[in-house]
């Protein structure tokens, strides 16, 4: 590097690294799926309730094992294409901290649904999450919201700006969603990680609680090579974990881990130490 770069700037640069070197493999990020929001058409009014339920979620994590949680506010469908309001990023932050205290010393991220990387990276500049992720890092989906086109070039710079430690874990062709043009699921992992600089990629299923084909893993594997931080983003349960995981590096899960395998019941701890037992 050259003789210009400060050992502040060489820490920034070397931060979002840092958060994946010292993750085990594989490693299980726990989603602590927030209920709706202020402002959202099914918010139930008790801004106390939400943050008590995030943070039991986020506290049978740990106790189960986990090795990092990310927060999302998934209960406030139907999702802006892009920017999210004020008061969903307020709320957000109050979630974030709530599951950050009460799973202390767990990385936590935030992933600000459906795509708003801006909002997710000022929520951990402010939280001291370390990473985000981010639905549509590069290429145009067609979704549910409509078209969401990448915007890479602004989510890096907006980065570096204001929390340069902060991981970004890019979705690859993500659920909920089909890709603008046919484009293979290879080209689109290769130009997310190559051109869009993500720090890692996400592979889901078609859907929620769908889980990726473990040839498409093993092929994006394949064509990238080890040094390509590749995580799992739905899907992942006890029953498949083991050939699921045998390609990636992680997985991020949250349907699989609820009482009963139902999305909208809490966290069970002994469901994530079942998960742990058989992974990878």
């Amino acid at each position: 590097m050259g003789a210009g770069v400060g050992a502040g700037a060489l820490l920034a640069y070397l931060g979002p690294m840092s958060l994946l070197q010292d993750l085990p493999r594989p490693f299980l990020l726990g989603v602590v799926h927030l209920l709706p929001l202020p402002g959202a058409p099914r918010f139930g009014g008790d801004m106390r309730a939400v943050l008590a339920a995030a943070a039991r979620d986020a506290a049978a994590y740990a106790e189960g094992g986990a090795h990092g949680i990310i927060v999302e506010n998934f209960g406030d469908a139907p999702f802006f294409a892009g920017g999210v309001p004020p008061e969903t990023v307020a709320a957000l932050a109050l979630g974030v901290a709530a599951a950050r205290d009460a799973a202390p010393g767990l990385p936590v991220g935030v992933n600000v649904l459906r795509n708003d990387a801006r909002a997710a990276l000022g929520i951990a500049a402010a939280t001291g999450a370390t990473f985000v992720r981010v639905n549509v890092h590069t290429g145009a989906m067609l979704t549910d919201q409509g078209l969401i086109e990448g915007r890479a070039a602004e989510t890096l710079r907006e980065r570096a700006r204001l929390a340069p430690g902060v991981a970004i874990f890019a979705d690859v062709h993500v659920k909920h969603a089909v890709p603008l043009g046919g484009e293979r699921l290879i080209d689109a992992a290769e130009d997310a990680w190559k051109r869009g600089l993500a720090d890692a990629l996400i592979l889901s299923g078609r859907a929620t609680g769908a889980a990726p084909q473990a040839a498409l893993v093993q092929e994006v594997r394949a064509a990238l090579g080890p040094q390509v931080p590749l995580l799992l983003g739905s899907g992942v349960s006890a029953a498949n974990a083991r050939a699921l995981l045998a390609a990636a590096d992680g997985a991020i899960v949250g349907s699989s881990l609820k009482v009963g395998g139902d999305l909208s019941a809490p966290v069970d701890a002994e469901r994530v130490r079942a998960l742990l037992a058989v992974r990878g």
